[in-house]
């Protein structure tokens, strides 16, 4: 998918808005698709975001999370951990399906169908530059951020 242009997409999100791909044309876009709101991996992910968001809006970027959780839930995992983004409901699994994200995996022995955990890297042209696939949530924030400052 690198180098391949994103289509426009429009998801609700936090805060009672909709979020649409491209009147973002100003800043390169972090989207990162996590599997499901309060749960480990993702809050270690979302807390590591958090924590470098002033650097990855001062590298230019804005960084949006996308599950298939509920607003609702959205907006009390977003209030729990103070996150400074937005979260968008991809319930219908249409932005997973468009990114390829969607995967059939092992959960306490049982085949689940879920999303991988991946992030992807948009320049201002809505332009794929870089992805990270079926990664560890643990200091991958760091590794994006790093990307991000080379663009």
């Amino acid at each position: 998918m690198p180098n391949q242009a994103v289509a426009d997409f429009t998801l609700p999100a936090t805060g009672g808005v909709e979020f649409t791909l491209y009147p973002i044309r100003s800043k390169s876009l972090v989207i990162y698709f996590y599997p499901k709101d309060n749960t480990p991996g993702c809050t270690t992910e979302a807390q590591q975001f958090r924590d470098l968001y002033a650097e990855f809006r001062q590298a230019g970027s804005d960084i949006v999370g996308i599950s298939r959780d509920s607003i609702k839930s959205h907006e009390g995992f977003k209030a729990k951990f103070t996150l400074p983004f937005s979260l968008l409901s991809d319930a219908d699994e249409t932005v997973c399906n468009l990114f390829g994200v969607m995967k059939q995996k092992m959960m306490y022995g049982k085949q689940v169908r879920g999303i991988e955990r991946s992030t992807f890297v948009l320049d201002k042209k809505g332009i794929i530059r870089k992805e990270w696939r079926g990664l560890k949530a643990d200091g991958h924030a760091e590794e994006v951020l790093a990307f991000v400052q080379t663009l």
